[in-house]
């Protein structure tokens, strides 16, 4: 990560530190809410956007942490061995979808994840015992730490914070790591990568576990957070939302997550005044975004710098040219 981009960084994390004591209960739940988000959305970006996979099943491995989480609190166990758990859980069920990878690939993986996602979700609405099927699982309690309760919105929203801080660390050292320069490698060429002695298969089925265990553990925040989940959360249009989310903030770029996110979390907020307009109104704003920026938002500082170079090569061939026909 450049000097720049790390101080902008650290810039934000002191902002989201100290704005949210200024906001009112709910405004810390939608930033909370956003923090999620770009946690689940971190792994999606890692398994679309550095590995090049196209996975439409997000939204399963985040249904699948929220309800482990939920499920192993309501038999007493506690939120800091279930959401440990939770990501485990999904890591593995991850590794299992990756497999499909091996054999397809573009719109027939997208269809093959598709799939999973429904599975699931007809698992998380029939099984009744298990899931509480379409009434879903209510009073989910919210974590300790000691003597210290986390009930309170704004000191569960910094629990989320610390943890959204820490997995992007993480993901950041793994991205600088030989493991992120493998990722790039399967998404730029895979037979140049396999020429390269990259063994395709294992980062292949790496990128989805991994992705996947990020949004077990944005699930078991979540389900923490808003006290109840149903199985309606976690459909194939919960999915398909969280692969905007990284299009629209930039796939490939590790900021990415944070625009896309705020742009699904925040602007159905700020569009809510539209009421009955509000789902046209936001399914334009994105395809206008796809239309004009399909790299996301995080492309357009590089659009700029390439128009601008575009330009002075432009003007180097006509300075050129003039002082040619001169002599």
């Amino acid at each position: 990560m450049k000097k720049n981009h790390m101080l902008l960084a650290v810039i934000f994390v002191i902002a989201l530190t100290i704005i949210p004591s200024y906001l009112k209960s709910y405004g810390v739940h939608i930033i909370t809410t956003w923090l999620v988000y770009i946690i689940a959305t971190m792994g999606l970006n890692l398994t679309v956007g550095y590995a090049g996979q196209k996975s439409l099943g997000h939204a399963a491995f985040f249904g699948i942490g929220a309800y482990t989480v939920a499920i192993m609190l309501k038999a007493g166990m506690s939120f800091w061995f279930a959401l440990p758990t939770s990501a485990l859980l999904c890591f593995f069920t991850g590794l299992v979808v990756g497999f499909p990878a091996l054999r397809v690939q573009t719109i027939y993986l997208a269809f093959a994840t598709l799939g999973f996602n429904t599975a699931a979700w007809l698992v998380m609405r029939n099984e009744e015992w298990l899931t509480g099927g379409t009434f879903g699982i209510n009073n989910i309690s919210r974590p300790s730490i000691g003597d210290l309760s986390l009930e309170s919105n704004l000191v569960y929203y910094r629990m989320v914070l610390i943890f959204t801080v820490m997995l992007a660390i993480l993901l950041g050292a793994l991205l600088r790591s030989p493991w992120g320069k493998a990722f790039t490698a399967l998404r730029d060429n895979t037979i140049r990568a396999e020429s390269l002695g990259v063994d395709t298969r294992a980062y292949t089925l790496m990128s989805f576990a991994i992705g996947a265990a990020f949004a077990g553990i944005a699930g078991g925040l979540y389900a923490s957070q808003v006290g109840f989940i149903d199985p309606a959360l976690f459909t194939v249009g919960a999915s398909i939302m969280m692969y905007l989310m990284v299009v629209v903030g930039g796939p490939g770029y590790f900021f990415g997550p944070v625009l896309g996110s705020a742009v699904g979390v925040m602007l159905p907020e700020w569009l809510r005044f539209a009421q009955a307009w509000y789902l046209f109104v936001f399914g334009s704003a994105v395809v206008l975004l796809m239309i004009w920026l399909p790299d996301g938002l995080l492309s357009i500082p590089e659009r700029i710098r390439a128009r601008k170079q575009s330009r002075m090569e432009s003007e180097a061939r006509r300075v050129s040219a003039q002082n040619g026909s001169t002599v």
